[in-house]
């Protein structure tokens, strides 16, 4: 796909919701928002409460090392604050101190905090905000002030937090909207024009993957948080419009995880969380937590995944049999991970009847077209990744395959990544290799960070000598992927 028209993009300087002009872009997927494969930040990116310190404080890993040394009396060899923030590796209590006295903070607080919670990394994801209209606004423009400068590559707020703050939007009743006088008047043509766009969104990220996206998504989101702060609408628009956000933060969270910025997405995700609470509507919520979900799953953090699914199961509310599919298929994968075999299966049962019943039905929400018998299958297939079934999930991969449609390329590329897993567990290194080749070529069609690491993880566990012609070709293939 050279070029994809996305959504209305608004031309003023000062938002008038009665005087707004609309223009289709056209624009390259090569230069989307102006971000080329070339000019990714991807190299910038903070991958460790460290390594913001170390940006902040202008430090290099030889200061970092020399501050322990003078404080420890112990050698000051690089290499090890590289692994403290590269390999996960955690320096010695003597060490931390060293460091905390050099920064200022109480010697009490690095040894109740584990290292690395203790580091001051700046901008922290604020979750108090009231569960109301005014709350959420709060939480728009504070997200929309740091999310898109978000260079954090490490998730911030911890499993509990996020379990907690999916169990205060189950026990909060929804604001009532009333009409606000603060502004313009907003009309249901103009709401109507702006959810016209999101299917154009969604095609835009999943096309050119989230580093080129992600921009666009912010800047649209910004536009309607203002329409919400300064403009006056119905009761009935409201809501539209508050469910309008919740899904640009969905969708904006997810081009940032897809992009590796795993901080910013928590911020677009719980911020999309309220205004969908304003908006009334538990399903987009589920749809919210169940992304929240997948990013625990994809960091280890296998029991928070579980809890965040299953309360987006029990608190999505009636919904199509599509959508009940999607969420139970989420439960199914985190239970898997968790290794609960048995509860695995009985989910998989019901989401497999919940799909049979979705066939030909009308009035699926726009965020479950995505969602075809090439994604359930797929999902299926790394449920039996997570629990051991590699022949099994070696079949639901290949059927997944068969089934995606060409233009799909960062789907097909993870599935291709997933496939090859399962052919090198069954001792078909030579398969794995030759899956792992032509998935390199659908990363480079649709860039993500996500498959870049999932394809390194499977190169890693590949049983050939690096001199290998085949290995050679697939490393120098690995070294020019840019998400």
């Amino acid at each position: 796909m050279e070029q994809l028209l996305f959504s209305c993009c608004f031309l003023a300087d000062e938002i008038r919701p009665q005087r707004l002009r609309w223009v289709l872009v056209s624009l390259p997927c090569e230069t989307t928002l102006g971000v080329s494969m070339a000019g990714s930040q991807a190299a910038s990116r903070l991958v460790h409460p460290l390594s913001c310190v170390r940006a902040a404080k202008g430090w290099t890993f030889q200061d970092v090392v020399d501050i322990v040394a003078r404080g420890t009396n112990g050698s000051a060899r690089r290499d090890k604050a590289w692994r403290w923030e590269n390999w996960g590796v955690e320096p010695d209590l003597p060490s931390q101190l060293a460091i905390a006295e050099e920064l200022g903070v109480p010697e009490d607080q690095v040894r109740s905090q584990r290292w690395p919670a203790w580091l001051p990394d700046g901008d922290p994801i604020r979750t108090g905000f009231p569960w109301t209209a005014p709350g959420t606004l709060q939480a728009l423009n504070d997200t929309l002030e740091h999310a898109i400068l978000d260079r954090r590559a490490f998730m911030k707020l911890s499993g509990p937090t996020l379990v907690g703050l999916a169990e205060e939007w189950l026990a909060v009743e929804p604001p009532a909207l009333t009409e606000v006088l603060s502004g313009g008047r907003v009309g249901d043509r103009l709401v109507e024009r702006m959810e016209d766009g999101l299917p154009r969104l969604r095609e835009l990220e999943a096309a050119c993957g989230g580093e080129r996206a992600r921009k666009l998504l912010d800047a649209e989101l910004g536009i309607v948080t203002r329409i919400l702060d300064r403009s006056s609408y119905s009761a009935a628009s409201g809501r539209r419009l508050y469910r309008l956000a919740a899904e640009l933060g969905r969708i904006a969270g997810f081009a940032s995880f897809d992009a590796g910025l795993h901080s910013a997405a928590q911020r677009y995700w719980t911020t999309g969380l309220r205004a969908a609470h304003c908006a009334d509507d538990p399903a987009v919520a589920a749809n919210i937590l169940k992304s929240m979900s997948l990013q625990c799953y994809d960091h280890g953090m296998f029991r928070a995944s579980l809890d965040l699914a299953r309360t987006a199961v029990d608190g999505a509310g009636p919904v199509t049999a599509r959508a009940q599919a999607m969420l139970l298929l989420r439960q199914a994968r985190a239970e898997a991970a968790c290794g609960n075999r048995a509860a695995c299966d009985h989910v998989l049962a019901a989401a497999e009847r919940a799909y049979a019943r979705s066939a030909g039905t009308d009035g699926e929400p726009g965020w479950t077209a995505y969602f075809d018998e090439a994604e359930f299958h797929a999902q299926v297939g790394t449920c039996h990744i997570d629990l051991g079934r590699q022949a099994d999930a070696g079949r639901s991969f290949a059927g997944a395959l068969a089934l995606m449609p060409e233009a799909k390329a960062r789907d097909r590329a993870t599935y291709v990544i997933r496939l090859s897993s399962t052919q090198l567990a069954l001792g078909e290194a030579e398969h794995a290799i030759s899956l792992l080749l032509s998935a390199v070529e659908l990363i480079h069609e649709a860039p993500s960070q996500r498959n870049i690491v999932r394809a390194k993880a499977v190169r890693d566990r590949l049983p050939f000598e690096r001199s290998d012609p085949r290995a050679v070709q697939l490393d120098t293939g690995l070294a020019t992927l840019v998400a």
